[in-house]
């Protein structure tokens, strides 16, 4: 897992210079900048990974393959999967291809997917773009939403692992005023890897309503609230 040490543009993300991407399409035209990110990253990371230690590769690998997913237009630039084998699972649901996630508007229709009923959905995946969804979140967590890896529980080529996402809601969030609070998840996931470590198969677990709970603080009580497994209920949602 060597090739997972960043680059000279960014110590935790790979493949993002070099002669290697002077073809890759990328969806603002030139690769994104993750100094405020990586500024929150450092500033509120409960774990310092050793540097080479296999900790510190899985989480590089997970920012790239997330910088990858968000910001590589063309699947056949990803270099974190093989794009030909590659399934992602979420919460058990039907897996999805690199084709299938474009089809049903990029990565956080994917991550945000839910069974709930229309009219009691706070985020609706089936109503959203790649550039609204994109437009929505970067609004509402302007220095980003920060990754890190809290624990491994198995080493390659299956690596399951415990990791923590956060964030700060300093915009507003489908008519949620900002609370300038820290937001945060947890989850855990297993990625399968290939005999060159690109991932050939991602399973994630976690509650999307965690998140979506702290972007609802502002509300009063009696709004719906959201879980992993989609079933809605009734209260406060910052209770």
């Amino acid at each position: 897992m060597d090739q997972y040490v960043g680059s000279d543009v960014d110590k935790y993300r790979c493949f993002m210079s070099g002669e290697g991407e002077k073809n890759t399409k990328w969806r603002f035209g030139e690769p994104p900048n993750y100094d405020k990110v990586n500024k929150l990253f450092e500033e509120g990371r409960t774990k310092v990974w050793p540097t080479g230690s296999l900790e510190e590769k899985v989480q590089n690998l997970v920012k790239t393959w997330e910088m990858e997913l968000f910001h590589k237009t063309d699947p056949k630039d990803h270099k974190t999967v093989d794009t030909s084998k590659l399934t992602i699972c979420v919460n058990g649901r039907h897996p999805s291809t690199p084709e299938g996630v474009a089809e049903i508007g990029g990565g956080y229709n994917m991550f945000l997917q839910t069974s709930l009923p229309k009219n009691a959905r706070l985020y609706d995946p089936t109503k959203e773009t790649v550039d609204t969804a994109h437009e929505l979140f970067t609004t509402t967590f302007p220095r980003g939403f920060a990754m890190e890896i809290l624990e491994i529980y198995s080493g390659p080529p299956m690596i399951a692992y415990k990791f923590r996402h956060w964030g700060y809601m300093e915009g507003p969030f489908k008519g949620h005023p900002p609370t300038n609070e820290l937001v945060e998840m947890f989850g855990v996931s297993i990625m399968e890897l290939d005999e060159n470590f690109k991932v050939i198969k991602m399973d994630l677990f976690y509650d999307r309503g965690e998140l979506l709970a702290g972007l609802m603080k502002s509300a009063t009580c009696g709004a719906v609230g959201e879980s992993a497994t989609g079933a809605g209920s009734s209260g406060c949602p910052s209770s």
